[in-house]
């Protein structure tokens, strides 16, 4: 079959829940992907920050091999003998004292409200369902009913109500907002360091460990998401890390499964973790050992590869080099690490439209809040690489100018 074949087959039986471009992979290795036909893209997208290690990378498809000849899930009505290692290297990775395993970011995310609600209740002395979370305008945490109901895009929202109370929603990158906002009900405050889905947003110097500083004055947990930010993609393990702040919670997920299989994880301290007893929280494929076994591997990648200071050293190369680009569509070029968008003017047409010529020249990449191209390659990228792609990303903005 080509690939007008596999399109119209999905298009009959597939909900048109997503917009891809039309390409149909069907091999990746590193960088790179083919399509059914044969032709050969650099990925630029990675998953979105789930293949951070690169495609099917060799070492973590052996470890999947091996524990899926051994074991692949018990669920955790048993206990098994990768799920505890996983946990220890984890939390000794972040400089956590517990970990509570999920599958997706959005489950990860709905562990982290769960248990910012319960500690409120147990710890901070809130009176029961009165605890309030403060999460940021045009934030992304996932699509659960709970995780729309603070998302301030419509798209995410329209028909899907009512809604889950109990959240406040404030300017991301405002300080002051946050101090205003909080009251003596207040259980956490819910952030991105950088926000990805809404166009590689940066907030300004500073306003993490801020952040971080009027919470802990007024006794509210400080909760990073890091799905995307994280393990690497940044320059740092943790982007909150370049601020010298450390959450009271954190959420990874995405490249913790090698790109390979779903896995995310919760960590935070003992004391807060803590609250959670038997039966109040899980998940049957949560901490599964096939998992396990492959996040164990997919982050002994990342250090001994040294992809965060990769990301570090290569990121602001390719930045830079895209700075230089001169068109009449574009409005700024922002990033850190590996993590950069191009946000056009509202005159150019949208994103999607360079995302297509882009994929004819070869180069996959994802429009995101349509007036932003979204360039995050696998960590594993080399400069020749980034060149490879810079030339043909110039071309493109030269034809569409």
């Amino acid at each position: 079959m080509n690939t007008k074949d596999y399109i119209v087959i999905e298009d009959i039986y597939g909900a048109h829940n997503y917009h891809p471009l039309d390409v149909v992979l069907s091999r990746g290795k590193g960088v790179w992907v083919w399509d059914v036909e044969g032709k050969k893209y650099l990925d630029c997208l990675s998953g979105y920050s789930a293949v951070n290690q690169g495609h099917c990378h060799p070492r973590i498809v052996r470890r999947l091999e091996q524990q899926a000849r051994r074991l692949t899930l018990t669920s955790r009505a048993f206990r098994n003998d990768q799920w505890p290692l996983l946990a220890k290297e984890l939390s000794e990775l972040l400089g956590y004292e517990m970990v509570l395993p999920m599958n997706s970011g959005a489950e990860a995310v709905e562990t982290a409200l769960k248990l910012a609600r319960k500690w409120a209740y147990q710890k901070k002395g809130i009176p029961i369902d009165e605890a309030e979370i403060i999460t940021c305008a045009n934030n992304f945490h996932g699509r659960t009913i709970t995780i729309i109901s603070f998302s301030t895009e419509p798209l995410y929202r329209n028909e899907f109500g009512p809604f889950t109370p109990g959240f406040k929603i404030i300017p991301y990158g405002d300080v002051n907002a946050l101090a205003s906002a909080i009251t003596p009900k207040t259980a956490a405050f819910l952030v991105e360091p950088i926000q990805a889905e809404a166009g590689i947003i940066i907030p300004p110097d500073g306003y993490l460990k801020k952040a971080w500083e009027i919470c802990r004055e007024n006794n509210v947990l400080f909760i990073a998401d890091e799905i995307q930010t994280g393990l690497g993609r940044v320059g740092k393990l943790l982007a909150c890390e370049y601020e010298g702040v450390k959450p009271d919670v954190v959420v990874v997920g995405k490249s913790l499964g090698g790109g390979l299989i779903p896995i995310s994880a919760t960590l935070s301290s003992r004391e807060i973790m803590g609250v959670f007893k038997p039966g109040e929280h899980g998940s049957t494929f949560g901490g599964n050992p096939l998992a396990c076994a492959v996040a164990r591997e997919a982050i002994r990648v990342i250090q001994e590869e040294k992809l965060s200071e990769r990301a570090a050293k290569l990121g602001e190369y390719f930045l830079n080099k895209l700075k230089t680009i001169k068109s009449r569509h574009i409005k700024e070029i922002r990033g850190k690490g590996l993590l950069i968008g191009i946000e056009l003017k509202p005159e150019a047409g949208g994103a999607r439209r360079f995302c297509e010529a882009l994929k004819d020249q070869g180069l996959l990449c994802k429009e995101t809040h349509e007036n932003v191209i979204r360039f995050a390659p696998p960590l594993v990228i080399k400069e020749k690489e980034l060149n490879w792609a810079f030339k043909r990303i110039k071309k493109v903005f030269k034809e569409l100018n």
